[in-house]
């Protein structure tokens, strides 16, 4: 019961709605118009990325070959997200991968590690029924500002 009441505290001090002006929209030139969210939001030192797929930039064709271009196709989208929005992947402290298949755990992960040589992020990894687009994988990440 302490924990409910100290839940209830929490969300009793948190403001109701974000003030417009401590929200930045980051929205990648050339992203797919019509789309019912964002390519990332920025709240003060913290970039939140949408998740992303292995389709090719500024369509919604996935990239051929399976898991591993996917994934990597994946990453290089959020490289590119990153970079615009003025971060990097070495300063993503939390990534999420959904995986229509958990058999493709092992090669994701050999695409994913090379994208996060030194230390990685925190992580969390699931098996999804099913993906936008019939992606095999989709990523999403928390990033710092800054380069």
């Amino acid at each position: 019961m302490r924990t409910v009441a100290m839940v209830l505290a929490l969300a009793a001090a948190l403001p109701a709605a974000l003030p417009a002006q401590d929200k930045e929209i980051i929205r990648l030139p050339g992203s797919l118009e019509g789309l019912p969210f964002s390519s990332a939001v920025r709240v003060g030192d913290v970039i939140y990325l949408s998740g992303q797929i292995g389709v090719l930039p500024g369509t919604t064709e996935l990239i051929d070959g399976g898991i591993g271009p996917e994934t990597r196709q994946t990453m290089e989208n959020i490289r590119q997200v990153l970079e615009y929005a003025g971060s990097a992947l070495d300063r993503v402290i939390k990534c999420t991968v959904f995986l229509a298949d958990i058999a493709d755990y092992a090669a994701m992960n050999e695409v994913y590690r090379g994208f996060f040589p030194g230390h990685p992020p925190a992580r969390s990894a699931l098996a999804a029924s099913g993906l936008a687009l019939g992606a095999k994988v989709e990523i999403e990440c928390i990033a710092l500002s800054g380069k």
